[in-house]
């Protein structure tokens, strides 16, 4: 039988015994860095364990939250997350998909860490690829409600492999999202760019791109990478 002993954080904790998605470097990443420019209402897709609507309650106080998962088990996982939360009054979780989403209202901040294996991708089908999926919840479905949830000045943000930067910045042209940063992500500068970090949003505006190298050495962090999650991560 899997511990019951929770991921720690500075301000709260994750049980993820009851899913295969663990609380992981890329879900980190977008929590600690998407931005909420403006207005309070936040929708994270795809909650997993509830790591970066946690994260977001933390670093935006104001912020009401709404997070979706259709995987019952990552759902039941979430809500116990988000009720051992110091702010747990501003988180709600539905379990249910996003196709099966609907609400009469816009959000200023949309987040996801999406699946990001092609459906014709040779994996072994365990519950942990399945999350992974785009089965469940392709690039195109994902960014289309995006844009129609979205408030019009509002941003979205999401983390996905680098090589799929170039088709996911087309679908979201296509529905109308302009790309506004994109941070390069590597483990140490002698590995490649493996994942990428997208902030979209309605206006056009001049592309930000930073890199991020996360390791000088194994476990030894890059001071860019500490400042950003300092906020988070107990040793850091």
């Amino acid at each position: 039988m899997m511990s019951r002993k929770p991921f720690r954080f500075k301000q709260f904790e994750i049980f993820q015994d009851k899913t295969a998605m663990k609380v992981g470097t890329d879900g980190v990443l977008l929590g600690a860095w998407a931005d909420l420019k403006s207005g309070n209402t936040i929708l994270d897709i795809g909650t997993g364990t509830g790591l970066i609507s946690l994260m977001l309650a933390q670093r935006f106080p104001l912020s009401m939250i709404d997070a979706i998962e259709i995987d019952n088990d990552a759902f039941l996982q979430a809500t116990e997350n988000f009720s051992n939360a110091t702010f747990s009054d501003r988180l709600t979780i539905f379990n249910l998909s996003l196709q099966d989403y609907s609400i009469d209202k816009k959000y200023d901040l949309i987040v996801s860490n999406p699946p990001f294996f092609a459906v014709n991708d040779t994996v072994d089908f365990d519950a942990r690829k399945q999350a992974r999926q785009q089965e469940t919840l392709t690039f195109g479905e994902l960014i289309k409600k995006t844009s129609e949830l979205l408030q019009k000045d509002g941003l979205a943000s999401f983390i996905i492999p680098y090589d799929q930067m170039g088709d996911f910045c087309i679908i979201a042209s296509q529905n109308a999202l302009k790309l506004s940063r994109v941070v390069y992500i590597k483990g140490n500068s002698a590995t490649v760019t493996k994942r990428v970090l997208l902030e979209f949003g309605f206006d056009e505006k001049e592309v930000e791109e930073k890199e991020l190298i996360i390791e000088v050495d194994r476990h030894q962090y890059t001071e860019n990478y500490i400042n950003l999650t300092k906020d988070f991560y107990l040793k850091m």
